[in-house]
């Protein structure tokens, strides 16, 4: 079993549910994303998604796009995140270690040469948004052959027909988009997600994170009641964005230290 599926079956025992945060690898500075993971893990979180830098992140809205720019200005790529990655396992080998990105810097290293190197520096899980599930199946079977479970995205609009071809490859757990439109967009429909997650787990016994639309402790509480992971982007980004460099990890870590309170209020 990975480590995202030892995580998420230690929490169930606990009757918990994860909390999955986002930040991108090399903002606001490169020098700050391994300190960041290491606080984030501090404030208790479960498992860590750690966006890998691109020019054309269609999927993100503007703050994620923003976070892209000031990570490729810091010129940090792919070789780079998975440096990161291999830094923070030194002192943590257990917290679970999510890539999120897209196809073409993958493509670019070759996804046999990628997963060799992602496995090495101690990854868990990968996110290529721009690869859909009738492409995937060759790509999923590299990533599950080293160990790193491919990590799909459903949305409101996804047909029924469409989250079987996803379960069918996917690992890990499935990662819910509660929003039409991008990351960061409006507030959510907690009622719909719910109804939509039924659907979804008729299909698929791997667990669920529902993201986009999460900025606080109450909309993390709201989540955690009908999902078994909560992942927040955008409201994370944008406490990096906009704190001062000397201040970014204490108020990351205060943020995420109030999602957790409202994650396991939903436990209570």
């Amino acid at each position: 079993m990975s480590r995202i599926g030892q995580t998420f079956t230690a929490l169930k025992a606990q009757n918990r549910k994860a909390l999955i945060p986002f930040i991108t690898a090399g903002d606001p500075g490169k020098g700050l994303t391994v300190p960041l993971m290491h606080a984030l893990v501090e404030a208790g979180v479960d498992i860590i998604e750690l966006g890998v830098p691109f020019s054309d992140p269609m999927a993100d809205g503007p703050v994620i796009q923003r976070a892209s720019e000031r990570a490729l200005a810091n010129k940090v790529g792919l070789k780079d995140v998975l440096a990161m990655t291999a830094e923070f396992r030194k002192t943590n080998a257990t917290t679970p270690v999510v890539l999120m990105g897209y196809a073409n810097p993958v493509e670019r290293m070759g996804y046999e040469a990628f997963a060799q190197a992602a496995k090495a520096a101690g990854v868990d899980g990968v996110l290529t948004v721009d690869i859909p599930p009738e492409e995937a199946h060759g790509v999923a079977d590299v990533f599950k052959a080293h160990g790193i479970d491919p990590i799909f995205l459903l949305s409101p609009t996804t047909p029924e027909s469409r989250v079987e071809q996803v379960t069918a490859v996917a690992g890990g757990f499935i990662y819910y988009v509660s929003l039409k439109g991008v990351t960061g967009s409006a507030s959510l429909d907690t009622e719909e997600v719910a109804r939509k997650l039924a659907m979804v787990r008729a299909h698929c016994s791997l667990p669920v994170g529902v993201g986009f639309g999460i900025r606080d402790a109450a909309t993390a509480e709201a989540v955690a009641r009908i999902a078994d992971a909560v992942v927040v982007g955008s409201r994370i980004v944008h406490e990096i964005e906009t704190a001062p460099e000397n201040e970014v990890i204490s108020r990351v870590k205060h943020l995420v230290q109030d999602l957790r309170r409202g994650v396991d209020a939903a436990s209570k």
